[in-house]
């Protein structure tokens, strides 16, 4: 049953894409029957103009001798005597009446007086220069047949209905779907999971890779959606045993050491279930609201004194989750700490002045992150060494700034400068 709907779709697509061409073929083989009929037509009257050209020059001097009626009868032109011979209206004859006049007005002055004729015989009237009365000549012009069209120009006009015909299916069935589905997978590598499955449309073979597209994009979101479950379920369920020895803790009469190291180590807990609380998707579901940009960094760096951490927030107002993006920051500045060196410098600039684009960056004069783990570092629960895994550090600081950068429509990058090393998150405008 598939292979037959298949099939029937392929002979509609067919079909509709063979009228399509048919229609611009019969269109292009009309309008170049058209041009040549009208190049044909101006040839064969610069032909038919000389030998006008003579016939007047001729019968005007056997006029000065002889009546129009004795010439008439000697030479056999089809002369006639009057003011006003008979004429019709014909468009196309005045327009040839017209074009041969402009091949007679070259050579004979004045200009002579060109109607189109009435009678069994088509042709014009041409006025003689007579001595006595206005004679006028009968030049007989041929009709012309635009239709059939020349068997050449048929073939030609077939031609170009078929490659209108194939670009036009090419566009609408191939290329517009592809469009679609590479716009699709950018946004689903930046972590944006459509609203809905890709409609399958286009040729069998472009609907065959959208309908993996989409059963990719179902097995993904599962995944992730499982990924994030399990996460949150851990991060939920180890809070209740935390806050029970906690207060176990604050009975047990320890000494102030002990009781400080396990403090530290309740501490270290609790910061690892709320960063896997925060990389499970616990931000994803904020809206984007407008807020002064340079105020959230600088509540967000409120508790560091101005020898650890100075503040270079350019003014600006921007749509953003504020929330995820506090915490991304934070852990910014956090990894810097443990990682890096004194003094910090948070940095605020917008990356296009007529946009919604921004740039914050987290310097510090450590030893940084050599660009070859780079890639390894943005990815979660990797550590880059031994020493990289202290007290309530798991490994997610980085990816979870990675991922609000995505969602703000930037990314995360390293940075050098000055004998300085930062790591920047861009944005664009936050679309959501």
């Amino acid at each position: 049953m598939a292979s037959l709907a298949v099939a029937r779709a392929t002979l509609r697509h067919g079909l509709r894409y063979g009228l399509v061409g048919l229609g611009v073929a019969l269109l292009s083989t009309t309008q170049l029957q058209w041009l040549l009929a009208e190049r044909l037509q101006r040839d064969r009257i610069n032909q038919l103009g000389p030998e006008v050209l003579f016939q007047l020059r001729l019968g005007e001097l056997a006029l000065d001798r002889l009546p129009p009626q004795t010439l008439a009868r000697l030479s056999g032109l089809p002369l006639r005597v009057g003011a006003e011979p008979p004429t019709r209206s014909d468009r196309r004859l005045a327009h040839q009446g017209a074009l041969l006049r402009q091949v007679l007005c070259r050579e004979l002055t004045p200009c002579p007086t060109v109607l189109p004729a009435a009678g069994p015989r088509r042709g014009v009237w041409v006025q003689l220069l007579a001595p006595l009365e206005p004679v006028w000549l009968l030049v007989p012009i041929p009709p012309t047949n635009p239709w059939p069209p020349d068997p050449w120009l048929l073939l030609v006009g077939l031609g170009i209905g078929g490659s209108a015909g194939l670009l036009i299916f090419f566009w609408l069935e191939v290329q517009r779907p592809l469009q679609r589905l590479q716009r699709a997978l950018t946004r689903v590598g930046g972590g944006t999971w459509p609203d809905a499955p890709l409609a399958e449309r286009g040729t069998a073979a472009v609907r065959q890779l959208t309908g993996r597209f989409n059963a990719m994009v179902r097995r993904l979101a599962g995944a992730e959606q499982e990924r994030g479950v399990m996460l949150a379920g851990i991060a939920h369920d180890l809070k209740s045993p935390i806050t029970r020895l906690r207060f176990r803790l604050s009975l047990a009469g320890l000494a102030g050491a002990d009781l400080q190291q396990a403090e530290a180590d309740l501490a270290a807990l609790e910061r690892i279930t709320s960063q896997f609380l925060l990389f499970a998707g616990g931000g994803d579901s904020e809206a984007a609201v407008t807020v002064p940009l340079d105020q959230l960094l600088a509540e967000t760096a409120a508790e560091l004194d101005a020898d650890t951490l100075t503040l270079d927030l350019e003014p600006m107002e921007r749509a953003v989750r504020p929330v995820a993006l506090g915490r991304a920051v934070a852990n910014l500045i956090d990894n810097a700490r443990q990682y890096g060196a004194t003094p910090l410098r948070l940095q605020l600039r917008a990356t296009d002045p007529v946009g919604e684009g921004f740039r914050i960056v987290v310097w510090d004069r450590g030893p940084g992150i050599p660009e070859w783990q780079w890639q390894q570092a943005l990815m979660p629960f990797q550590r880059l060494d031994a020493a990289r895994g202290g007290s309530g550090h798991s490994g997610l600081g980085l990816a979870i700034a990675a991922r609000v950068a995505r969602a703000h429509g930037g990314d995360l990058e390293r940075l050098e400068g000055d004998g300085a090393f930062g790591i920047g998150l861009g944005g664009r405008s936050c679309r959501i």
